[in-house]
């Protein structure tokens, strides 16, 4: 453990800009940290946007978001005015948090394609020494990979062991329970992955590596938007995000007619697919989609596994939902749905509710949580007949291809593909299941992101006074509208969600909203 001394000097090499106030994200902190002994990881990234911006996120010992109440200590260190009240405040963390003086302190890193993340990594190992902490450096890795390789280290050797906690032991891992998980089942044509020009494209490559190819019946992934040379293209005009804003391909896109496609973020925890019809019109299968062909699916096998009634599937939303979506979910899948803030953090701790959450935001990053409890029921559960064995061995198979410490890319891909292979569904056929409501996501800049609070899941404003009335008053005026504020939680900005009728009506009222935040941001 560090002294004041040493925090103070290894301080002082990166002055903190006197103009910026730091505030940890949507990333957020989530379950409590045992950290006496453990490992944390920090993962180096800005995610979908721009290349010139970058960040950290946290993991905690089981590979997930530390706990909420750790964002006010990270934002009391950030913040800090000076060297001195930096050391301060160390001080008083680890008094505050009664740690050990002989505790040892273990962290591993690692970073995306972002060419600010070597300076960040040499800030960090100088912190890092500073405080005395053992660590290891990955290199580059995606988030999830990262968080994955968290959770091996730490359960090692436990009954709860999730892996080797290895790069290579990932891609092994998922290679081995996709073979299973496919149960002879046939690929059905080839998908296309836009990996944004992130740390996802060569990832995605070595990931390919372990499974079959193509030729002996495996998936045939055809990569695309892999540059991660030239740091300019990251994310620009491509990504998951990109595709879900604008609702359209990346203008590099050469897929045909009923293509299946597919576009990462920046760090490959989110994923989104789409293709179009013959005639051209564009269809997005988002995050939503994701999440309903999923519970669909898992809910299907437990039922023909003979555990349907021990096995409490539910489904976790946030506002950002196409209100057609939940209307499937608990109308023809008959599956509870709970809709939480935004943010990995409260949708992963409302999942752990149900013996298997499924979690996906909108915008494509979720992952499914299988309880202590249905594992166990899994592991135990006796088959009565070669069909309930298959069900029962399908299941079992996907709780080890999904990684659920967090929203994967890679591993979303993998399952989407096995769901459709099982169904022997094409993308038309998935869109099929319901129509969504036509939707718009508007980004619009404000000076100050914080002036905007929101309340209800995050469904309603209670500040800038006044705006939530404004807001109301437009919605009515559209049929079957709806449609919210709020702030981002990386950049100062406020993000307007519409829904309605049609899509001239949705763009209409998207517009109108976008124009009351902006004249109340400033």
């Amino acid at each position: 453990m560090a002294d004041r001394d040493v925090i103070n000097a290894a301080s002082a090499k990166f002055p903190k800009p006197a103009d910026i106030r730091f505030q940890y994200g949507t990333a957020g902190f989530r379950l409590k940290a045992k950290l006496n002994g453990q490992t944390i990881g920090v993962m180096i990234t800005a995610s979908h946007n721009p290349p010139g911006d970058n960040g950290v996120k946290l993991v905690d010992p089981m590979g997930e978001m530390l706990e909420e109440s750790w964002e006010a200590y990270a934002t009391t260190l950030a913040n800090a005015p000076s060297d001195k009240e930096l050391a301060i405040a160390y001080s008083r963390l680890i008094d505050e948090c009664q740690v050990k003086a002989e505790s040892e302190a273990s962290v591993i890193f690692a970073r995306d394609t972002r060419p600010s993340g070597t300076h960040l990594v040499s800030i960090l190992v100088e912190a890092l020494e500073a405080a005395n902490a053992d660590y290891v450096d990955y290199k580059l890795l995606t988030t999830p990979q990262l968080h994955y390789i968290t959770r091996c280290l730490n359960t090692k050797g436990s009954p709860y062991e999730y892996g080797d906690p290895t790069e290579d032991g990932y891609y092994a891992k998922m290679a081995a329970s996709l073979k299973v998980a496919m149960h002879g089942r046939q690929f059905v044509g080839s998908v296309t992955v836009d990996c944004a020009n992130g740390v996802g494209g060569p990832k995605l490559r070595e990931l390919i590596k372990y499974l079959p190819s193509s030729s002996d019946g495996g998936l045939d992934i055809k990569v695309t938007n892999d540059d991660v040379v030239k740091s300019e293209r990251l994310n620009h005009q491509c990504g998951a995000d990109f595709v879900k804003t604008n609702q359209r391909a990346p203008p590099s896109s050469h897929a045909g007619p009923l293509m299946r496609c597919a576009s990462l973020d920046g760090d490959a925890d989110r994923i989104v697919y789409y293709f179009c019809e013959s005639d051209g019109t564009f269809r997005l299968l988002d995050g939503d989609r994701i999440a309903t062909l999923a519970a669909s699916f898992i809910g299907d096998l437990a039922r023909s596994a003979g555990l349907g009634e021990k096995l409490k599937v539910g489904v976790v939303q946030t506002a950002y939902a196409n209100g057609a979506s939940t209307a499937y979910v608990t109308q023809d899948l008959r599956l509870p749905v709970v809709c939480t803030a935004t943010g990995v953090k409260h949708l992963h701790h409302a999942a752990t509710k149900f013996d298997v959450g499924v979690y996906f935001e909108a915008n494509g990053h979720g992952t499914v949580v299988f309880s202590d409890v249905a594992l166990e029921r899994l592991g135990k559960h006796e088959p009565q007949s070669p069909a309930q064995s298959s069900a029962l061995e399908t299941l079992r198979a996907l709780t080890a291809l999904i990684n659920q410490t967090v929203g994967d890319a890679l591993s979303d891909l993998l399952l989407v593909e096995v769901i459709l292979a099982h169904k022997g569904w094409g993308p038309k056929e998935w869109d099929l299941t319901y129509t969504d409501l036509p939707n718009r996501l508007v980004r619009v800049e404000v000076a100050d992101r914080s002036l905007f609070k929101a309340v209800d899941a995050e469904r309603k404003l209670e500040s800038p006074p006044g705006v939530q009335a404004q807001i109301d008053a437009a919605v009515g005026k559209f049929k079957n509208g709806r449609s919210f504020a709020r702030a981002s939680g990386t950049e100062d900005a406020v993000r307007v969600y519409a829904e309605a009728a049609t899509r001239s009506e949705t763009e209409d009222l998207a517009q109108k909203v976008a124009t009351i935040v902006r004249q109340a941001g400033g």
